[in-house]
């Protein structure tokens, strides 16, 4: 499947919801691997599905069952109580009649950036493989790739689009004592991990089978 493929408007191409697109209670973001699995990944509405400041976790300390890098649902599930303000928020979620909505792992909210980027920045060039990504990406970004979403609502000033800010992943780093935890900024991609205290923007994704 070529990137092409995955940057054009509206409708469906293939058989497959173009970048932008509605879809699943939201709009269509790309598609991620998990251990051979193909999954359509929507991003939630961002009157509803996003919060500007949630802190990962209210204390800075390790979190069991939080590091996958692609597992989102298992990240968000083991974080949903009133210590991980983000996962819950997540968690708590009904939209388009839907509940399954849940805080991204890092590669995924990687490709929400690399398909739905909202501005005409250049990108850090020290960050972007994506074993996970659809298809997978084992190069940094260059300059200008991704560009700017081609998806009009999601580019900058659009109506779902992403703040030029950083937003949580779910993915706690593995290595104590720094108990930090990674988010992706969406105006250049710079992807660094951060207090898990601190607050960040957050978005609820979910998936869905192919």
């Amino acid at each position: 499947m070529s990137g092409i493929m995955l940057n054009l408007v509206g409708g469906t191409f293939g058989g497959i919801p173009t970048i932008g697109a509605a879809f699943g209670g939201g709009f269509f973001a790309g598609q991620i691997d998990q251990s051979g699995t193909i999954y359509n990944l929507a991003v939630g509405p961002v009157a509803s599905a996003e919060n500007a400041s949630k802190q990962f976790k209210t204390t800075n300390t390790s979190t069991a069952g939080a590091k996958s890098v692609i597992d989102g649902p298992a990240n968000s599930t083991a974080m949903n109580d009133a210590s991980h303000p983000a996962a819950q928020f997540c968690e708590g979620l009904t939209i388009g009649g839907f509940s399954d909505w849940y805080m991204p792992a890092q590669n995924e909210l990687e490709v929400c950036y690399f398909n739905l980027k909202p501005t005409t920045s250049a990108n850090i060039t020290s960050v972007g493989t994506n074993a996970n990504a659809v298809p997978a990406r084992a190069s940094n970004y260059t300059s200008g790739t991704p560009a700017q979403t081609s998806a009009t609502d999601f580019q900058s000033t659009g109506a779902e689009d992403f703040a030029l800010a950083y937003y949580w992943s779910s993915t706690q780093n593995s290595v104590s004592p720094l108990y930090k935890a990674f988010r992706q900024n969406f105006d250049y991609g710079n992807q660094q991990i951060s207090d898990a205290n601190d607050s960040n923007r957050v978005r609820a994704v979910r998936r869905v089978a192919v």
